[in-house]
């Protein structure tokens, strides 16, 4: 019942905001050809506009939802919606200006300022007074669905903690039951104990339920049968949340493999078309990086081939998706024969730099080459830093879910390197910023990191 609702209540959305987008981009075609702008051009004919109709409703929608603006947050504000959806159309925007370029000649650049402004407009209006209509349904209490929890512990206090959480889901906790005598009266989140596990019959009897959530950890799991016995005589809704949160770590849920329901513990952070997009915008903003850092990339080359002996170029094997290794490219900063010892990490006035070496590792220059790394698929613009293999087998046993990074490619920037964690620094802390991203991916957020990249996110004293 509770993705049926919230795939429902996520197609109300869509729907809401492709209407919004088609009726901002009639206005804006209106508004500029209806003779109040001068019209030096002549007016398109409105095949071509409904041509790039079609892939607005497409881009925008595809955005929204990679920029997460068709999931539930009771937590997000009126004002963080508003600029959720700012950031997200103006992305989507982006994207549209490039897609039009690549497949068509002709377009209304003025045509596609105003649809913008109308867009943000409309799918703001919308949203804001659809937040308002639910939330007024929900506080009279309207078409509320009641719940009875069966376990009063962790399990069931996360249960709890989750409906409170997707109020706009029309459900609410009557009760608790516990496996526990001494419970009974006690509250968990503020929805009181009212029995024990054995009087579900009597709870029933005595209160309208709906829904009955099995949230029992696995040394109750031996009251399961008896009380499926008691809930398969009655109409009510019965659910089971498992035991098995504590181990799940990155993207766990529940699949169907041919009819047979399997609990997946850890998962593949990118799947489907969110990899086909991510895979897209490396590779159009890697080849636009190329062409416009190619004349500094040509003098940097120049200056190390000058300055010291031995290759422009320097591949050093590193780990990356899946565990895989490749060679990184970077423009060499050290001696040739900086390694004759074995692997050593830089450290600072580290003796082994070449003359601009200090210079390209303090600016970051030296990791300009890798950009047909992430054109060749080896990395992507952002990830987390790949590390040597020598060095990785150490931090895997010291450090819980680090192996939990390469579940995505590696990326010359990214979310720890953006808050200053480079170098020489809290190893942990880096692991913590780049597990944040994986769980928390999107194209926007890539496009937040290179943006702060480009103003200066490798700009760090630890960069040496």
């Amino acid at each position: 019942m509770f993705s049926r609702l919230q795939r429902f209540y996520t197609s109300i959305k869509v729907v809401a905001d492709m209407v919004m987008l088609a009726l901002a981009f009639v206005l804006a075609y209106a508004t500029r050809f209806s003779g109040i702008v001068p019209v030096t051009e002549g007016i398109p004919p409105w095949t071509d506009s409904f041509f790039s109709l079609l892939m607005v409703l497409v881009i925008f929608p595809v955005t929204f939802h990679q920029s997460r603006l068709y999931g539930t947050n009771r937590s997000r504000t009126n004002t963080g919606e508003v600029f959720e959806v700012f950031k997200s159309t103006i992305t989507a925007a982006l994207i549209l200006v490039a897609v039009t370029y690549f497949v068509r000649e002709r377009y209304s650049r003025l045509t596609l300022v105003i649809f913008i402004v109308y867009a943000f407009a409309l799918v703001t209006c919308s949203r804001l007074v659809t937040r308002y209509l639910v939330s007024e349904i929900r506080r009279r209490g309207h078409n509320l669905k009641s719940i009875l929890v069966i376990g009063a512990g962790d399990l069931g206090q996360r249960v709890i903690e989750t409906v409170e959480h997707h109020r706009e889901l029309g459900f609410r906790v009557m009760g608790v039951l516990t496996l526990h005598p001494e419970k009974v009266g006690q509250y968990v989140n503020d929805v009181r104990v009212i029995g024990v596990v054995d009087q579900v019959n009597e709870v029933l009897d005595s209160h309208p339920v709906d829904q009955v959530i099995l949230a029992l950890p696995l040394a109750g799991h031996a009251h399961v049968k008896a009380l499926m016995d008691k809930l398969a005589l009655r109409t009510v809704d019965v659910r089971v949340v498992p035991d098995l949160y504590q181990y799940i770590t990155l993207y766990g849920g529940l699949e169907e493999f041919g009819g047979l329901p399997i609990i997946r513990l850890q998962g593949d952070p990118m799947e489907g078309w969110s990899r086909v997009a991510k895979r897209a915008f490396d590779i159009l903003f890697s080849l636009l990086a190329i062409l416009i850092t190619a004349p500094l990339m040509a003098a940097t080359a120049l200056a190390v081939r000058l300055t010291s002996r031995g290759p422009m170029l320097y591949r050093q094997e590193r780990m990356g998706m899946d565990g895989r290794t490749f060679p990184i490219l970077k423009f060499r900063t050290m001696c040739i024969d900086a390694e004759h010892g074995g692997a050593m990490m830089t450290c600072p006035d580290d003796p082994r730099r070449t003359v601009i070496g200090t210079f390209l590792r303090k600016y970051s220059l030296d990791e300009l080459p890798q950009f047909f790394n992430v054109l060749r698929g080896d990395m992507s613009l952002v990830g987390p830093r790949p590390e040597r293999p020598v060095f990785i087998e150490e931090f895997k046993r010291q450090i819980p879910r680090y192996h939990l990074r390469h579940k995505v490619k590696a990326g010359i920037t990214g979310w720890a390197q953006i808050n200053g964690l480079r170098g020489q620094t809290c190893i942990e802390k880096r692991i913590e910023y780049d597990l944040y991203y994986i769980e928390n991916w999107s194209l926007l957020m890539d496009l937040k990191i290179l943006v702060r990249t480009a103003l200066g996110g490798f700009l760090s004293k630890n960069a040496y």
